[in-house]
């Protein structure tokens, strides 16, 4: 197997299913010639032609309605979104109609859209460039919301994506597109939408993470080994969320710490400690905290460290929880 970074992951998936399946195409700003302003489409277009990878204009919300209508049509689109804070024009598309389609329909009709695009700040970018957008889609019933923090994941998970029948948003982290290389396998795999995963185990305390901060989660509890045993779990899958491996964890470790780089109010970490509370009261030892970004748009480079979760704020939030 060898070693790939998120960016060559990626590529890989959409080369080997648009390879076996011919009704999967490719679409967004500036895919085709350039291969996308990360490259993560980069040779598509040589290989495929501009029929199954097209290059679009600078319109979000036609890319996202052409994308819906192609779906319904019997296409397998993936489109990508340059930056996620250029996703918004696209909201009225996917809470409008690609989330509504199957329900409106009455099950006549699916949407197999996958919507691409870049997650969260940590890189020093500019407004827009940095956001963490996932609650809308979460919110939003019929959008499924998965986030990568691996190469071998983000392959796995794309391709599930592609061959589900709803409509999939994948979020990548973009700190993660060439910080490591994994070995990923060469042929075509999947890994279910929904399924989080235990990527270190622990007893005394839980961090539940995502995207980029799960290394950073996963970096604190190695620093901490000698004192404490902390268990971390990558959600992989927002929405469906596994409900299930979140309860099994705390229940065991009776302690918990929700990171997202998202704003703080009703963001991803509300929601699981909800959950928390309702099937977990009883086994928990402390109050559940949570570490996430600032009610406040994301600042330009000089002030982001200030404003997003790392490794030294998760084992501070460590400490806290455990004296509690």
């Amino acid at each position: 197997m060898p070693p790939l970074n998120m960016v060559q992951a990626i590529n890989q998936a959409l080369q080997q299913e648009m390879q076996v399946d011919d009704s999967v195409i490719v679409l967004g700003e500036d895919v085709g010639v350039d291969g996308g302003v990360f490259r993560v489409t980069d040779g598509l277009l040589a290989e495929f032609g501009p029929a199954r990878v097209i290059d679009t204009p600078i319109a979000e919300s036609g890319i996202v309605g052409s994308s819906i209508g192609m779906a319904i049509a019997g296409l397998k689109p993936v489109a990508e979104i340059q930056f996620e804070g250029f996703s918004y024009p696209a909201l009225d598309q996917l809470i409008s109609h690609a989330s509504r389609m199957r329900s409106r329909s009455r099950g006549r009709f699916h949407v197999p859209l996958v919507i691409r695009m870049p997650h969260g700040g940590r890189v020093n970018a500019l407004e827009h460039h940095s956001e963490s957008p996932e609650t809308h889609f979460v919110h939003t019933p019929g959008l499924k919301c998965v986030i990568p923090s691996t190469p071998y994941d983000a392959k796995g998970l794309l391709l599930a994506a592609i061959r589900d029948p709803d409509p999939v948003i994948f979020l990548e982290p973009k700190k993660l597109y060439r910080l490591f290389r994994q070995e990923v396998p060469e042929g075509p795999y999947t890994i279910p939408l929904g399924k989080a995963s235990v990527v270190h185990e622990g007893e005394d305390i839980t961090i539940i993470a995502y995207g980029s901060l799960v290394h950073d989660a996963l970096q604190a509890a190695e620093s901490l080994s000698e004192k404490y045993k902390v268990e971390v779990i990558d959600l992989r899958s927002l929405s469906p969320l596994d409900k299930d491996t979140i309860l099994k964890s705390v229940i065991k470790t009776g302690r918990c710490i929700v990171v997202h780089e998202a704003p703080k109010t009703l963001g991803m970490a509300s929601e699981i400690i909800a959950i928390l509370n309702e099937h977990a009261l009883y086994d928990l030892q402390a109050p559940v905290a949570r570490l996430t970004g600032y009610d406040t748009i994301v600042p330009l480079p000089k002030l982001e460290k200030y404003y997003q979760p790392s490794q030294q704020k998760i084992m501070a939030k460590i400490h806290e929880v455990m004296q509690q």
